[in-house]
């Protein structure tokens, strides 16, 4: 008879055929096996392919019958099923890695999100690690990135959902690791002034000071590289009751938009539910139309107080001079003002961009920092 330690394999064998190999060196029929136990032939017949699973119960019978320890027959039923579900697994895998490029899996790889590998289907086991989900196709279903597949107007959907997950998620893993003060709101809202005095610094001379500014109001501002086909500029979204994050991307965006983003997606920190998570990517839900247009009034008015602006805009002196020495006075970078101004149509499009700059910030560095998931 086989011992325990023989008794384990990686192949799906049902303790059935144990059984039957028991039960031959012992002489005994399978009829006669079931009226030892009183159970009726065909339940064991169940249990002979495979099909039924043998329970305490009837690994003790079969421990009163066979001589076989009740643990041994529990063992090799566990040892099945889990053999059973390894197999159901890696078919899932097999299917999900045609989600690694939906899943900017390269883009992941190579700020040091999951590892770099090169077999598939150990991709889909990393990407898996990364959403922290037992399947990939489960990851749409998970509320915080449930607004990545959401509808806009005219019935659209967001471009890349998938890429759109992976970059929240980035986003809430670094933020995870960004210490914070609970949330102040008082603290927060004392701090505007502050914050938008920083939109005449460089970006070497604001960023720690930014991001160390909003961590003590409780606020995680976390600076991410855009995702190709994800559209997505901006995020807000809370870890918990005393954590909001603060999502920007950095590629290619003009200091202007840079603050309006800032100051637009504080206004949702501000103004609206904790429980919603806010995507700027020009695809606004029909139902967040009102919460959207708050956050953009938010951020222009936070910039440039409307009473200043409405003054600036009855002179109607749009040159350049007037223009910088009307930003100098309200002590903001002059692009704010250009663009205000193109957005109003009341420049047009690309006039004075000559005052506006475009940033270059720093993204989380693949060897300096390890955001994997474990």
């Amino acid at each position: 008879m086989k011992t325990e330690q023989e008794l384990h394999s990686d192949l799906p064998v049902p303790p059935g055929e144990y059984l039957k190999e028991v039960i031959d060196e012992l002489g005994m029929t399978k009829d006669e096996l079931a009226r030892r136990m009183g159970r009726p032939a065909p339940k064991l017949s169940a249990i002979f392919k495979g099909t039924k699973a043998i329970t305490p119960d009837t690994a003790m019978q079969l421990e009163k019958v066979v001589g076989v320890p009740a643990h041994i027959w529990l063992g090799l039923e566990s040892e099945y099923r889990l053999a059973l579900a390894r197999q159901a697994e890696e078919k899932q895998i097999a299917e999900e890695t045609k989600l690694l490029t939906p899943f900017c899996y390269s883009e992941l790889a190579k700020l040091g999100f999951v590892k770099k590998l090169s077999n598939r289907r150990d991709k889909v086991r990393e990407l898996q690690r990364f959403f922290g989900v037992a399947s990939l196709e489960s990851v749409l279903d998970v509320p915080r990135y449930q607004p990545a597949f959401r509808i806009g107007k005219g019935g659209a959907t967001s471009t890349k959902p998938r890429a759109v997950a992976s970059w929240l998620r980035m986003g809430e893993l670094i933020a995870q690791k960004i210490p914070c003060k609970p949330f102040d709101r008082a603290k927060l809202e004392s701090s505007l002034d502050e914050i938008r005095a920083m939109t005449i610094m460089r970006p070497e001379e604001f960023q720690e000071k930014l991001t160390k500014l909003l961590a003590e109001c409780g606020v995680a501002l976390v600076i991410v590289p855009h995702f190709p086909g994800t559209k997505a500029h901006g995020a807000t979204f809370w870890i918990g009751r005393d954590k909001a994050v603060l999502m920007l991307t950095i590629r290619g965006r003009w200091a202007d938009i840079f603050w309006f983003s800032l100051f637009h997606e504080l206004g949702h920190i501000l103004l609206h539910n904790r429980r919603q998570t806010f995507i700027e990517d020009g695809n606004t839900p029909s139902d967040l139309e009102e919460q959207e247009k708050e956050a953009d009034a938010f951020a222009a008015d936070q910039l440039i107080p409307p009473a200043d602006y409405e003054r600036f805009v009855k002179h109607g002196d749009f040159y350049p001079n007037s223009i910088a020495r009307f930003a100098s006075k309200l002590g903001i970078d002059a692009g704010i003002v250009v663009g205000r101004l193109q957005h109003d149509g009341l420049l047009p499009p690309n006039w004075g961009n000559k005052l506006r700059t475009r940033y270059t910030l720093v993204a989380p560095k693949e060897k300096s920092n390890d955001y994997r998931h474990e």
